[in-house]
């Protein structure tokens, strides 16, 4: 087997073996990366030189017994919204061009210290806004089991590269389900943390209240191993959670029988496309099959999440994104004055899908409108809140499609924002919440593409979250691979 093609944990059993080094894993997956960038798009930068370094560490540090961990020696990609030492960090906007940040987010450090190798920066959504990575001032990042599709975003090139073989797991950003709605449909795990469990310190903001960084992984397994290396308090980070929080491994194994599953009713009907319906029924019978206690849960409030999402958002995106002005950061427009300059700057520099949510928010902020819009909004973030506590009072977890649909074609909804901000309603919920949850891949629709199932599960409940996800993975038995992957992966 091409070891680009190994799990985190085949790969980490063979370096500890002896049976493979780091330097060549890091080989494989940039061969991968060599025959699959000119189609996908999903690289904005591979760190030849800082890779190849750290492998080599990798390599000597286990030949002295110095083991870092499961993620030792193990090729790992960023979202390019997570700012690295040296490393140009973009955000996919023209804005930030030339950004070279001189320190690493806790994430990234994390990682390093962990022996991971730090394969690139992944391609996103500008400022990690959109459903497609079609958004990107880079170019469109395309979907491996279909280049005519997208992958999904914003982490739609996190989601591609792990999908296809050019690194063997990566972290993304959920805000509204750009973990999830990608690993959906790029056939992969996505899971998106408890918020407060992973620091942000190093995130490049888009909606502080609502972002969160994850893993993204071929496993569950997978995922489990990057959430631990991450996961955890940060004194750089003032919203990060300070207290202890279960085990994730510990019932990972256990399966599902006589956990209460509860069918989230509103996020589980009409709008789901067929082939999602399909797949995702005959994984709660599975389910069921198994031993769990599946039953119908309504959470009302979710019908208006969509709406209180699309003005808590971009309001926060309004504020956060104000420090872009051609002052501090990346290039700058010449103007007769600095508001000239400023607006010169941000006219050049935003793209359209990131100039609208800075318009939109800003007018939900402003004077006679903030109680109308904003303020509304976020009493229905509250009720959206109560409506999943009550919930799994009665439940252990909740689960739905993780996207009403399977990937769609390039170009297909870039003109229709609203049909685009629709492919995140199953995922927008827990991100108001708080809540974590996880998408796990489960079969394919009648074209040969992906459907992802959602498990959700309440704060800190990564563990039971982990032990469905875990199930539903083993039960559906979708080991499916993108057929951009397998080819090579045989050449």
């Amino acid at each position: 087997m091409d070891p680009a093609d190994l799990t985190i944990a085949e790969a980490g059993a063979r370096l500890r073996s002896g049976d493979l080094t780091a330097v060549d894993l890091l080989a494989s997956v940039r061969r991968r990366a060599s025959m699959t960038e000119a189609i996908l798009h999903a690289y904005l930068t591979i760190d030849a030189e800082g890779a190849t370094a750290s492998a080599v560490e990798a390599d000597a540090a286990l030949q002295r017994g110095d083991d870092r961990g499961p993620l030792h020696g193990i090729p790992v990609a960023l979202k390019d919204n997570m700012v690295t030492r040296g490393v140009e960090t973009t955000c996919s906007s023209r804005i930030l061009s030339g950004y070279v940040p001189p320190y690493d987010a806790t994430v990234v450090e994390r990682l390093r210290a962990g022996g991971a190798v730090i394969v690139g920066k992944t391609n996103l959504d500008e400022f990690a806004m959109g459903s497609s990575t079609e958004n990107s001032a880079y170019g469109t990042t395309r979907n491996p089991w279909n280049p005519d599709r997208v992958p999904g975003g914003s982490s739609g090139g996190s989601a591609a590269v792990v999908a296809v073989g050019s690194a063997l797991g990566a972290l993304g950003s959920d805000t509204g389900g750009s973990i999830r709605q990608p690993a959906s449909l790029c056939g992969v795990v996505g899971m998106k943390p408890t918020y407060g469990l992973v620091s942000r310190y190093g995130l490049i903001a888009f909606a502080s209240s609502l972002d969160q960084i994850g893993p993204i992984t071929r496993t569950v397994d997978d995922a489990v191993t990057l959430f631990e290396a991450i996961a955890g308090h940060d004194p750089s980070d003032a919203t990060s959670y300070r207290g202890d929080f279960p085990d994730p491994r510990a019932d990972l194994g256990k399966g599902v029988e006589g956990l209460r599953v509860g069918i989230v009713s509103e996020l589980s009907g009409d709008g789901i496309q067929p082939g999602v319906a399909a797949a995702f029924q005959a994984t709660l019978d599975r389910l069921a099959g198994a031993g769990a206690d599946i039953r119908e849960v309504s959470l009302p409030s979710t019908e208006y999440a969509l709406s209180a999402y699309y003005l808590i958002a971009p309001a926060e995106c309004s504020a956060n994104l104000a420090r872009f002005d051609g002052v501090r950061y990346g290039p700058r427009i010449d103007g007769a004055t600095v508001e000239a300059m400023m607006s010169a700057t941000r006219r050049d520099g935003f793209g359209p899908e990131v100039t609208r949510r800075i318009l939109l928010g800003t007018y939900a902020l402003s004077a006679g409108y903030y109680d109308a819009f904003y303020g509304q909004a976020q009493k229905v973030r509250t009720m959206v809140s109560e409506d999943f506590k009550d919930a799994y009072a009665e439940v252990d977890v909740l689960v739905t499609p993780t996207s009403p649909t399977t990937a769609f074609a390039v170009g297909e909804r870039a003109d229709d924002p609203l049909a685009m901000y629709l492919s995140d309603i199953c995922t927008i919920p827990s991100n108001l919440s708080g809540d974590p949850a996880i998408s796990v891949p489960v079969g394919l629709d009648d074209a040969g593409l992906p459907v992802g199932f959602q498990v959700l599960a309440p704060a800190l409940g990564e563990g039971v979250m982990f032990q469905v996800a875990a199930a539903v993975e083993r039960l559906s038995g979708f080991e499916s691979r993108p057929a951009l992957a397998t080819s090579l992966g045989a050449a």
